[in-house]
């Protein structure tokens, strides 16, 4: 598991272990992992052209003594001092014993650079670049240089992933201690580049993650495993209400979904049943209602589902079992139709639907996606699954649930997956895991890194993980990917038959 924390538990950590260690050795350590990273992306150190944007905190003073490390193995190491007067004293005086300077002409010295350290602000910068750091950045930005990161891009919000005006783009980020939500998250993500973490030693303790992102050992682990009594109730039958004579396809996607995704059964409730049984005739259907159909250990309802989904709806609600609702069955979700269930419900919008459901815009959404699914999740009491660029889960919130749990941001996935139906592929495998048992936080979270695995597997592209390069993908091609994307990541994790699910 990968964990993010915020701001204040970081800076509480770090005061704890700089009274243990001598005076400044924290710093040191920090610059020692920043150079040793700087000059894996240089290559060849001597000779090269090293640039330091320095502002006034602690990210200007381990750029600086990093700065020095470069000068000491031939780099040309020229500092930009965006406020002279507050500098870091000893990393400067490090910096000049070693051999770099102080850059007389910003502009100049950053057209030529190979390599450009910005340590303009750290974890505590709040609205963006202020004015004068902006031409220094879009120069950096304009060089062809790499830049390094210090902690994180200049500009970005550590602990939201918000991006509030002009912030550094970098290539890749060196941060210290541990991960940073903003880091994770978009949009700042899309200015992070590649993320290395260097340890510092800290002792987070118990201190609670803001954020964690699941890993292929902890997906493994999740994945329910049919034992040899295994039947097809006991791996999960898992209702679809979904599709209409207008969208039969959003039903045979969530189908495919569902038993890519190891439903023992699934049973369609709806009017795309034609559509579904000529692909799947595996699929048991029923015209409705959906407390008709029989048995079922969890719901999906809602994809294409048009002006069918209230009473879809509200029959499903009314339910004693978890409850996946998407797309149009969020139309006409209003919270007091899910705090009072005894049973889990996952909601999972995209950022326009999950606007609706806040009542503000999908650009304040999109802008601030730990802010927003946090407020979802408190607001109707339940999981939220908020679909996008890093997909967010978060565990039900609000009145009722004094402790904060961390919410997961999905790290797999590809662009290529912003296709019609892939929501639909994610509803049904996230129901069928749902219905095998998982708890709704678990559900969400292990469907969205499988979703985001075969959609990558579907693309192909360069190494295979349809990241870099690839090409266009249909929804029917990630559902036809998810038993590779299973395969890949229970590898040598495999769990014993018989294994128990996991929890909520």
């Amino acid at each position: 598991m990968r964990a993010a924390y915020g701001v204040e538990t970081v800076r509480t950590a770090e005061r704890e272990l700089m009274a243990r260690l001598p005076e400044g050795a924290l710093m040191q350590r920090a610059a020692a992992g920043l150079a040793a990273v700087c000059a894996g992306l240089l290559g060849r150190v001597y000779g090269s052209r090293v640039v330091l944007l320095v502002g006034s905190g602690d990210n200007g003073g381990d750029a600086l003594y990093a700065g020095a490390r470069l000068a000491r193995r031939g780099a040309g190491v020229s500092a930009v001092l965006l406020d002279a007067g507050r500098v870091h004293a000893g990393g400067l005086a490090a910096l000049r014993a070693a051999g770099g300077r102080v850059a007389g002409d910003a502009l100049g010295v950053l057209a030529r650079a190979e390599l450009v350290v910005d340590g303009i602000t750290g974890i505590g910068g709040r609205g963006g670049l202020r004015d004068a750091a902006v031409p220094l950045a879009r120069a950096a930005r304009d060089s062809g240089a790499v830049v390094v990161a210090v902690d994180l891009p200049s500009g970005v919000e550590a602990d939201s992933g918000e991006v509030r005006g002009e912030c550094v783009r970098a290539d890749a980020t060196v941060t210290f201690g541990t991960y940073k939500p903003g880091l994770l998250i978009d949009p700042a993500r899309e200015y992070v580049g590649a993320v290395r973490l260097v340890e510092l030693g800290l002792d987070l303790g118990t201190a609670e993650a803001d954020v964690e992102a699941l890993q292929h050992a902890d997906v493994a682990a999740l994945l329910p495993v049919p034992g040899a009594e295994s039947d097809k109730y006991r791996r999960g039958v898992v209702g679809v209400v979904a599709g209409s004579e207008r969208y039969p396809g959003a039903a045979v996607l969530a189908v495919a979904g569902a038993l890519r995704g190891g439903a023992g059964a699934v049973r369609y409730v709806g009017h795309g049943a034609d559509a579904v049984i000529a692909r799947f005739p595996e699929a048991l259907v029923h015209a409705g209602p959906p407390s008709k159909a029989g048995r079922v250990q969890a719901w999906v309802v809602g994809p294409g589902l048009g002006e069918d989904a209230d009473g879809a709806l509200e029959d499903v609600l009314a339910s004693d079992v978890p409850v996946l609702v998407d797309a149009d069955g969020l139309r006409p979700l209003a919270p007091e139709r899910v705090r009072g269930r005894d049973a889990p419900t996952l909601l999972t919008p995209h950022a326009g639907e999950a606007a609706a459901l806040l009542g503000v815009s999908r650009e304040e959404v999109e802008a601030g996606r730990l802010v927003a699914v946090r407020e979802l999740a408190a607001l109707y009491g339940a999981t939220v699954l908020l679909k996008g660029s890093t997909t967010l889960v978060a565990p039900p919130g609000g009145a009722g649930f004094a402790v904060r749990r961390p919410v997961r941001v999905n790290p797999t996935g590809t662009p290529w997956l912003a296709t019609a139906g892939s929501g639909d592929v994610l509803s049904g495998l996230a129901g069928a895991l749902l219905a095998a048992g998982l708890g709704a936080m678990d559900a969400g979270s292990v469907a969205a890194y499988l979703h985001g695995l075969a959609g990558r597997l579907a693309a192909g592209g360069q190494g295979g993980d349809g990241v870099l390069g690839g090409a266009p993908v249909g929804a029917h091609d990630v559902a036809d990917a998810v038993p590779g994307a299973w395969r890949g990541v229970v590898g040598r994790w495999r769990a014993a038959p018989g294994t128990p699910f996991g929890t909520a």
